[in-house]
């Protein structure tokens, strides 16, 4: 019968990293985060949750005679906003799988 109160102890641990898991998936989802390229020129501003939720581009940067230098920015401008998503996910939810070799877990 001891186990048994060790196993409803390790069940309200698990409820409880549940829930924080939840508040920090809820928390990242309104966190902002901006991606540029060309100097500044174009920026794109990526959710937590990595949903694309700006894109910015300056004037002097949108030339009709060069589309593919404007779609090569904003691409590059995307990728690094997702990039930092990806790094801000690690970080925030890998505290929640430390010590765990868990593959494809954040």
């Amino acid at each position: 019968m001891r186990g048994m109160g060790n196993m409803q102890n390790m069940m309200k641990q698990m409820q409880k990293m549940q829930k924080k898991m939840a508040e920090a998936q809820e928390e990242l989802g309104e966190k902002r985060i901006e991606g540029t390229a060309g100097g500044g020129m174009v920026t794109v501003t990526v959710s937590g949750h990595k949903e694309v939720l700006e894109v910015n581009i300056k004037p002097e940067v949108v030339d009709p005679d060069d589309i593919e230098m404007l779609q090569d920015l904003v691409l590059a401008a995307t990728n690094d906003a997702l990039k930092k998503a990806d790094e801000l996910v690690n970080q925030t939810m890998g505290q929640f799988t430390k010590g765990l070799n868990l593959p494809g877990m954040f």
